[in-house]
């Protein structure tokens, strides 16, 4: 079969590559997208959005639980997991398909398969009949192909009982024990959410710090709210799981910890140790493009491999693993294509943690600013001094931001709190803008709102705070 041309291909249909697909639309590039198994790749399927959606139900479930401190009394109370999910699954359904439409109404073409390099204009797509088709790209191929999850000894996933976050997002009953393995993002994300369902949860994580290479303070708050309340979690730190058995549907995780073996009984274990690259079977060699010693995908800032033909944009590049990260890339890569001048070039990439209270940084952290020499301004609002927050009643956790004591110029912001993931939006702005923390401490913000605590941060790190004590 001769080959089909197309200007630029974009193998892959999640938070990169439909977004290079759209934009590449938009330039009046001739574009096909290929997707080999699900429109929106793990992100709006099994990742970030489900996974929200479920949240947000678990959190009002628990404020539901709650509400007579509030003189709001509420019997019976009651959840539906099953239900739960078919309302969370028709979120996912409606975005799926708005991905596909989005890119159709753009211009691109799209098309099911499994795809891979041929040469350094040329790919290869194996259709889910089984048959082959080639294809040719004049100006550039996009490689979007995310991650998968990480496999350890003795925890092969089978998909009931040892699970990972793709089963974990679709159960359809609370189990009355869960282990997580790993005390990252993903773990506590959705083992909190099973958590307010009534699940009995124990973390087991390898390091000595839930939420590894968070600010420590950032993470103690979330730590005290795993730990106590009605339902309190085990959390293990320094504990190393060794292995696992099933029987009847049940498990048995053995865990090393403080020099004992421990036997923990579980319903479900979910493995959560992180992420490694979708290249793999991609014909990476055959085009010659190269990889890090994970199998990372190198790019320059254009997102351009060792190839120039070949581009790389999201997971498969390496981290932090961030769908805006992936999306702000999949954009470049489409410009550069189309002739632009576009390059990576940010001073902050922000990032959220959807823990119970949520998690938000941009920039440096205290400890990298700390460690890279700088001397170093810390201003802090706790949410308890609030108006805005008691009246949610949300009153755990604060904003920290971090400035250069030299010219008071802001190198980062950390908040742990209500609504962190929406607040931390101004500060990746004045980062990204080279702001000093006089800029955001003079402007004015609304009232009654937690977005005041932004402003507060700032005039605390600059002895200015005028609803909390300077030091």
């Amino acid at each position: 079969m001769a080959k089909q041309t197309y200007e630029a291909i974009v193998v892959g249909a999640g938070p990169g590559g439909y977004p290079a697909a759209i934009r590449l639309g938009q330039l009046g590039v001739k574009t096909l997208c290929v997707e080999k198994e699900y429109w929106g790749g793990v992100c709006l399927n099994w990742g970030c959005i489900p996974s929200k959606a479920l949240i947000a139900a678990a959190n009002l479930s628990h404020q539901i639980r709650h509400a007579s401190s509030i003189g709001i009394n509420v019997s019976d109370v009651s959840v539906d997991v099953s239900r739960m999910q078919a309302w969370k699954e028709s979120i996912v359904q409606k975005l799926t398909g708005g991905v596909k439409g989005l890119m159709k109404g753009n211009g691109a073409d799209v098309t099911m398969g499994s795809a891979k390099l041929t040469g350094p204009n040329t790919i290869e797509v194996t259709t889910p009949q089984g048959s082959k088709e080639q294809y040719e790209a004049t100006k550039g191929i996009i490689l979007a192909t995310g991650t998968q999850t990480i496999e350890i000894p003795n925890f092969k996933p089978d998909g009931n009982t040892v699970i990972t976050a793709r089963e974990a997002v679709s159960l359809k009953e609370a189990p009355q024990r869960m282990v997580l393995i790993g005390g990252g993002v993903i773990g506590l994300e959705l083992g909190m959410v099973y958590q307010k369902l009534g699940t009995k949860i124990t973390v087991v994580e390898l390091t000595d710090q839930l939420l590894p290479g968070t600010d420590p303070d950032l993470v103690k708050v979330v730590e005290k709210h795993l730990t106590k309340g009605d339902n309190p979690a085990q959390v293990l730190l320094g504990a190393r799981a060794t292995g696992c058995t099933v029987s009847g549907g049940f498990a048995t995780v053995s865990v090393e910890h403080k020099g004992k073996t421990l036997g923990i009984e579980a319903d479900k274990v979910l493995v959560a140790v992180g992420f490694k690259p979708n290249s793999k079977g991609l014909g990476l060699e055959a085009a010659g493009v190269k990889t890090d010693e994970r199998g990372h995908i190198l790019v320059n800032d254009r997102m351009q491999t060792n190839v120039p033909t070949v581009f790389a944009v999201g997971d498969v590049t390496g981290g932090p693993y961030l769908a805006h990260k992936a999306t702000k890339e999949g954009e470049i890569a489409a410009e550069v294509i189309a002739g632009h001048a576009s390059a990576a070039d940010w001073r902050g990439m922000p990032a959220a943690i959807f823990t119970d209270p949520e998690i938000a940084t941009v920039g440096l952290t205290e400890t990298q600013a700390k460690a890279s020499g700088k001397k170093v301004k810390i201003g802090k609002f706790p949410f308890a001094a609030s108006g805005r927050a008691m009246a949610v009643r949300e009153t755990d956790g604060f904003i920290k931001t971090i400035i250069d004591a030299e010219d008071n110029q802001l190198l980062g912001v950390g908040i742990v709190g209500p609504e962190a993931s929406d607040l931390i939006s101004e500060s990746a702005l004045a980062l990204e803008m080279c702001a000093f923390a006089e800029d955001v401490a003079a402007t004015i913000h609304p009232h009654p709102t937690l977005g005041e605590g932004v402003m507060e941060s700032f005039k605390h790190a600059l002895g200015e705070a005028v609803h909390i004590m300077n030091r």
